[in-house]
């Protein structure tokens, strides 16, 4: 008998298709022309759902701009994540207020808070103060109107300077009351603070480590260098905070870990030490 033909090959996935970051302009309450790019998923197959697609807003450190966090910004996105790195104030090209110039050399303290300022008023959109990450996030939840992102699916990932603007503004976030359509904060999922800076210029992590969000609720990673002083210090200061909760993976990838944590993917809180 003739032999059986040969089965044929599974059909090979299309490859994901790269798209540009869009350059957006947005401005915050105090007039400042905040520049931010969008880097939207990368999908396996022409027409694949984008819904449930992780958001993430990424933030630069000190002196640094879209393009400094640019290869994690690509990183992000061809893991299926839709990602928006703003340019915050004084950096890169977000240096225009009102139509007076913004230098990063000469911000000070207040700047610095008005970064992560989100407040004033009962109603979110409409809040007397809405700084550069809020300012991102009312654009996240536009696009989620039209079905485009999910801000349930919030998270921030960000740098030396970046992270203390990113813990301030997310325990912003969580004191915003319930209105009466539902939830008008609370929407962070996680944070990842890779290197965090304790101290810019007076503005400090300290106060927002403080806050039962960041102490207590919202799941927080830390990654940085071994021997980096601030992100010990940040985790021990949140260790002490979920002593049952906690994991920490050591260069040679052994670990330590509290009671209640069983495998790595069980904890709320981690420090990931790198050589």
């Amino acid at each position: 008998p003739a032999a059986a033909p040969p089965a044929a090959a599974p059909a090979a996935k299309a490859p994901a298709k790269a798209a540009k970051p869009e350059e957006l302009v947005l401005e915050t309450s105090d007039g400042l022309e905040l520049h931010a790019w969008y880097y939207p998923p990368l999908l396996e197959e022409e027409g694949e759902d984008e819904e449930n697609t992780a958001t993430v807003i990424l933030l630069p450190d000190q002196d640094g701009s879209n393009t400094s966090v640019e290869p994690l910004a690509l990183a992000l996105q061809a893991a299926g994540c839709a990602v928006v790195a703003p340019d915050l104030r004084g950096h890169g090209a977000s240096t225009s207020r009102g139509g007076a110039g913004l230098d990063v050399r000469t911000l000070k303290k207040p700047d610095f808070e008005l970064m992560a300022a989100a407040r004033g008023g009962q109603r979110r959109e409409q809040s007397a103060v809405r700084g550069d990450v809020e300012s991102v996030r009312i654009w996240i939840k536009d696009q989620s109107e039209n079905g485009q992102l999910d801000l349930q699916r919030l998270f921030v990932v960000c740098s030396g300077l970046g992270a203390t603007v990113a813990a301030a503004w997310a325990a912003e976030d969580a004191n915003w009351p319930d209105g009466t359509t539902g939830p008008q904060g609370r929407q962070v999922r996680g944070l990842v603070l890779v290197s965090p800076a304790w101290t810019t210029r007076g503005f400090s992590i300290d106060a927002p480590l403080a806050t039962a969000a960041i102490k207590e609720k919202i799941p927080l990673m830390v990654i940085a260098g071994q021997s980096d002083r601030d992100a010990v210090k940040v985790f021990e200061q949140l260790k002490r905070q979920r002593p049952k909760t906690w994991f920490h993976q050591k260069p040679d990838r052994s670990n330590e870990k509290g009671k209640a944590v069983p495998a790595a993917s069980t904890a709320g809180l981690f420090l990931l030490a790198l050589d």
